[in-house]
């Protein structure tokens, strides 16, 4: 038996696009920008009511808008992991964030993502693409951390550490406002050097991320949120908003490029971010704090909805229907790479165990049940208000949202389809459900590594006031 399983496309999903001379369907070019810490309600297509997001509302007019896309890690490095492998985080041990070597292994993790593990870009590599990553890194950097270049990626201009390509640790005030102009910069140039080739560009921004500094030109149009009585208090959503609105004007210098170079209509472009808006009690938050999750409950490392379910939007012209809002489908990180490799006819090796699903049809416009659960594990503690501190683990099966401790405490259930905010508990209307959801989260949960579990994850205990 082959050791490889192909993922062929449907004649019906390839049929109709611009061939080449020799009759054979184009492959796709395929842009994955993934913004950082952008909450699910903080573009104008996802119901923002002050701050305007032109260019990326009109990625979402002429494509497919998602309501229920999800990251497969509540902060950046397990989503990341998800995206490039299709596989749960856990196992490879990224449950956090990576930082330096002693804090990785204080907290059970590994030090970097293994780059022998199949990922969404050597597959593509292997199958004729070219490939680039430009951006923000994330997945290891603590000494002898692989490159990206390690993971099938032919260009990358990466922030991966202080020997990065870009050094901006010691000139950081004047590197992250510009960050998103030059990472553009350096995508385009890869889109001119092989437009005439299947490419595949990671573009990983920076922003929204703390901390934030935008440049005195990108404040002006957001002053008016500012108190400004003699001397000038620039707010948290004066910053945040001028940052939220140069990550969309340069995305729209990207799409202007695909347009001017003839490459919109054979360029599946994908937008999305790694996890829910960060809390404003975080050190180093800030102003990045104000980021909305629109009507969802929890931020950044929650396992609430507003930790996990971020924008998602998909388009290729002729192919994703143009203006569409996708209210049921529910799609995921780790359904990135069997569906990519699905589109770009590509084969995945039978020994790579999926966590995720092909979703291509979806992306393609077929509204569906996703046929898998969706599990998550948070070992650590959230910070900010009690409201948006989880449970340990979720699951989402269906409409079901169900939280847990692997100790049975605080079992929440929730409706999604009527109560997507989270606030009605239905866990004793429905003990059926909540063992079987239960049965189901806890077997997954022994599958995990062992590890260290900070004494305070899930909790949500307060400190109430006591007579003395």
């Amino acid at each position: 038996m082959s050791m490889l399983r192909s993922c062929l496309c449907l004649a019906s999903v390839l049929s109709g696009p611009a061939s080449p001379a020799n009759g054979e369907p184009q492959k796709p070019n395929i842009v994955f920008i993934l913004a950082d810490d952008l909450g699910w309600g903080d573009l104008s297509c996802y119901g923002h009511q002050t701050l305007k997001t032109p260019h990326i509302d009109r990625l979402a007019a002429q494509g497919t808008l998602f309501t229920q896309f999800y990251v497969n890690g509540s902060v950046c490095s397990p989503s990341r992991c998800a995206f490039l492998t299709g596989q749960y985080p856990a196992r490879h041990r990224v449950h956090g964030h990576y930082a330096d070597a002693a804090q990785n292994k204080a907290r059970g993790m590994s030090q970097w993502l293994d780059p022998q593990v199949p990922n969404v870009a050597s597959l593509l590599k292997a199958g004729g693409y070219v490939t680039a990553h430009v951006g923000k890194w994330h997945l290891g950097h603590s000494a002898g951390a692989p490159e990206p270049s390690a993971y099938g990626f032919d260009f990358v201009r990466a922030v991966v550490s202080t020997n990065s390509a870009w050094e901006w640790t010691e000139n950081r005030s004047t590197f992250w406002p510009q960050s998103t102009t030059l990472f553009v910069d350096e995508a385009v140039q890869f889109i001119r050097d092989n437009k005439d080739r299947p490419f595949f560009l990671n573009l990983w921004t920076l922003l929204p991320h703390a901390p934030l500094n935008p440049t005195e030109e990108q404040l002006e149009p957001f002053n008016r949120f500012s108190w400004n009585r003699g001397v000038r208090h620039r707010s948290a959503e004066t910053i945040y908003y001028a940052s939220v609105a140069d990550l969309d004007t340069q995305i729209g210098r990207l799409l202007a490029e695909l347009d001017r170079l003839g490459l919109a209509d054979r360029t599946l472009v994908i937008f999305a971010s790694d996890n829910g808006p960060e809390d404003i009690h975080i050190r180093n938050a800030g102003h990045s704090g104000v980021g909305s999750a629109g009507p969802l409950r929890g931020r950044k490392r929650s396992l609430y909805e507003g930790g996990i379910r971020v924008p998602f939007i998909v388009r290729w012209p002729g192919r994703t229907p143009a203006g569409r809002v996708d209210d049921r489908s529910v799609v995921a990180g780790v359904d990135l790479l069997p569906s990519l490799c699905q589109l770009a006819e590509t084969v995945l090796p039978e020994d790579h165990v999926l966590d995720g699903e092909d979703m291509s049809d979806a992306l393609l416009g077929k509204i569906r049940d996703r046929t898998t659960s969706l599990m998550w594990e948070w070992r650590f503690r959230i910070f900010g208000e009690i409201v948006y501190r989880s449970p340990m683990l979720a699951i989402r099966d269906g409409n079901w949202s169900f939280l847990m401790n692997p100790d049975h405490t605080r079992r929440e259930l929730y409706d999604l389809q009527h109560d997507p905010t989270q606030l009605n508990n239905l866990a004793e209307q429905h003990p059926e459900i909540v063992e079987r959801l239960a049965e189901e989260l806890l077997a997954w949960q022994q599958t995990l590594p062992a590890g260290p579990v900070e004494k305070s994850a899930g909790k949500n205990d307060y400190p109430w006031p006591e007579e003395r």
